[in-house]
């Protein structure tokens, strides 16, 4: 596995380490919920829940070397399964995949002598990302104070002409009225700001001005067009768009 033979050895190839896995992880407990899920069978042995820096996952046992070359995630998450309801399930996986994510960092941070500036560095890099747990129970979306008014299907090249501004009335107070340009300049910054704290809730990473964005019409959360296969043309066709989460929700056993 490309978890055993790749070594990043400075502070931006463990953050690409960190973030490629913390991908895959996201991808396991939200678009591949299903497929996860099924893989978790509480009859078979101990399992865990693997993230390669590939953005690829991977539900298997773990590892036979004693001690192992990396940190292991945490052992036996299929075993829970059934005794719990999904979400919270889903949502202990979570926190221990954040804090094997976190593991890994660190082992390759202390095998590779990073020094305190670099160890902080890192930390730093990494606490600007919403944690897997945030991202799975949708918190990370709380956090944001205004999620963006564009349409379901309209990309960044339409978000000009459909964000929300402030009324009129109260534009025209907070800007002398012989100031129109800069009161658009500010009203523009502010939107900016607004589109730039909206998190995919497949990936996880903020909004970019240049990517297509596209909304799930049941649990309304947002995604890249690319995380959910969704082009804006494919998007012009769709009336009612469910996120892979909510289209393969089913009851439980």
């Amino acid at each position: 596995m490309d978890s055993r033979t790749y070594n990043p050895r400075t502070v931006e190839e463990v953050f690409r380490d960190f973030k490629g896995r913390r991908a895959a992880l996201i991808k396991a407990l939200t678009t591949d919920v299903e497929d996860f899920y099924n893989q978790c069978d509480p009859e078979k042995e101990n399992l865990c829940l693997y993230g390669f820096p590939s953005e690829q996952w991977e539900v298997n046992l773990p590892a036979e070397e004693v001690p192992p070359e990396l940190p292991e995630p945490v052992l036996g998450i299929n075993f829970a399964r059934d005794g719990m309801q999904e979400k919270d399930w889903l949502s202990l996986v979570a926190v221990h995949s954040d804090a094997w994510l976190l593991a890994i960092a660190f082992y390759f941070g202390a095998r590779f002598g990073f020094d305190k500036a670099d160890r902080k560095r890192l930390f730093n890099m990494i606490n600007e990302l919403p944690t897997i747990f945030e991202v799975v129970t949708g918190a990370a979306k709380k956090q944001v104070k205004e999620k963006p008014s564009v349409s379901n299907h309209s990309g960044s090249k339409s978000k000009s002409s459909s964000k929300q501004r402030a009324p009129e009335s109260q534009s025209r107070q907070s800007k002398p009225l012989q100031q129109p340009k800069e009161e658009d300049e500010d009203l523009e910054e502010q939107d900016e700001d607004e589109h730039g704290e909206t998190l995919c809730g497949a990936c996880g990473e903020h909004y970019g001005t240049d990517e297509f964005w596209i909304c799930c019409d049941i649990c309304e959360k947002w995604f890249h067009g690319k995380c959910v296969k969704i082009t804006p043309a494919r998007a012009e066709h769709i009336k009612q768009y469910k996120c892979p989460s909510c289209s393969n929700k089913r009851a439980r056993p």
